[in-house]
């Protein structure tokens, strides 16, 4: 099926085809026409999986007929990344339908943003916090929202959002069409979901497990030598671009210096960086100036870049749904990756439960002089136990070795035309 089966508007249609959309992934196919008939809809599915576009197409749809001048979709999001993202769909997707959006998030000034929403703005693309500024100063108006989604409900109730959701939806009309996607289903989020959306089709891609085409692999170590073992991965793993999860602001920013220091091209992204900072990361990330990113949990849902081969997690998550959102980074959209976690004695709890959700996918790598003895547990009879480097053979990635981190040549991998065929936002 092709995108045209959804009847779009021409203009919509044209962005569809000019950032290169071929086929549309099965939480598109499944939610486009309810949203499109104006049926509240909640959506479970992983990250990764094209959502971004199965509520922004059908809302453009929407907001072509109709008056203009004034704000008639509301898309509320967990984090500035992921608010900015979708605000940049709507860009590149509308286009050609002369709607505005405005993304509002903190960090930045908030003059700037009063003036933007000045300019006859159609759909805005929020984080809660900022949005509630806005509204106690009387600086945007919500009377007229006729679409109000709720994207990674999950990530806002993690973040302690959920009271200010709800005070922002007292603020809205309350005959309106509500959107909640979420990757877990919490029973906070289940709750505010029955408050919020009125018979609402629900549709669940698949069961909400770690990406199917990652394959994972952990690692014991002590804490101690766990930068050692990063660096040794780095240099004998074939790789295209890295993701480290660290658990805290400071550890993301130690690993990327002592990565810096031995001469990786990295970055990190972090809640103590300005929002210019953060962009300049993400950008450097996604245009290939950086071959790594050091991150925190912040960036876990809010990167949209396309060509992350390997997430590796220097800090254990701290939830088996942790884990889903970060190993979402990389196997995106049918594309392959791998996901390394390095395993303290303190992680050996959620190392089970993961075993348990993973099965035959997961396998223990051993690495001599780096790594502590594997575990052995009757549960993981099945799992594979390497010894080694447990490296792939050949699969036409560069190796991060001196050599080849001299001679490497910087690529984009957010928004080439190759990429938009196999992966939708």
């Amino acid at each position: 099926m092709s995108f045209e089966k959804f009847e779009l508007n021409a203009q919509i249609l044209a962005g569809v085809q000019t950032c290169g959309y071929k086929v549309p992934t099965p939480i598109q196919l499944q939610s486009i026409p309810p949203i499109m008939e104006g049926r509240d809809v909640m959506g479970l599915a992983q990250t990764g999986t094209g959502k971004t576009a199965a509520f922004v197409l059908p809302i453009l749809q929407r907001l072509t007929q109709g008056s203009r001048g004034h704000v008639r979709a509301l898309i509320i999001a967990p984090t500035r990344e992921l608010s900015e993202q979708t605000h940049h769909a709507i860009g590149q997707l509308g286009r050609r339908t002369g709607l505005k959006s405005a993304s509002i998030y903190g960090g930045v000034n908030i003059n700037g943003q009063i003036n933007k929403l000045r300019n006859k703005i159609d759909i805005i693309s929020a984080c809660p916090g900022r949005l509630l500024d806005h509204i106690n100063r009387g600086t945007v108006d919500l009377s007229r929202i006729e679409v109000l989604v709720l994207d990674e409900a999950d990530h806002m109730f993690d973040m302690g959002f959920l009271p200010d959701v709800r005070k922002i939806v007292k603020h809205l009309p309350a005959v309106r069409q509500t959107l909640l996607f979420s990757a877990t289903m919490p029973e906070d989020i289940r709750s505010l979901a029955n408050d919020l959306l009125k018979n609402p089709v629900d549709i669940t891609i698949g069961h909400i497990a770690p990406v199917e085409t990652v394959s994972h692999k952990f690692y014991p170590v002590q804490m101690d030598t766990k930068t050692a073992l990063l660096k040794d991965i780095l240099d004998k793993t074939d790789v295209e671009s890295v993701l480290v999860f660290t658990r805290t602001k400071s550890r993301a920013k130690s690993v990327a210096l002592q990565l810096d220091k031995s001469g990786y091209k990295v970055t990190s992204l972090h809640g103590n960086l300005t929002q210019q900072k953060r962009q300049l990361a993400l950008d450097g990330f996604r245009d290939g100036r950086y071959e790594i990113m050091v991150a925190t949990d912040i960036a876990a849902r809010g990167i949209d870049v396309t060509g992350i081969s390997h997430v590796i997690n220097y800090d254990m998550p701290s939830t088996t749904d942790a884990y889903t959102h970060r190993i979402g980074r990389t196997g995106r959209a049918t594309r392959t990756g791998d996901a390394f976690t390095f395993v303290t004695g303190e992680d050996m709890g959620l190392a089970h439960s993961l075993q348990k959700v993973l099965g035959e996918k997961l396998e223990y790598q051993s690495v001599d002089g780096l790594t502590m003895s594997i575990p052995v547990d009757d549960s993981t009879s099945g799992h594979h136990h390497n010894r080694g480097r447990g490296m792939k053979p050949g699969n036409n990635r560069k190796k991060f070795s001196p050599k080849a981190r001299a001679n490497s040549r910087i690529g984009q991998r957010s928004f080439s035309a190759s990429n938009r065929s196999q992966w939708a936002h």
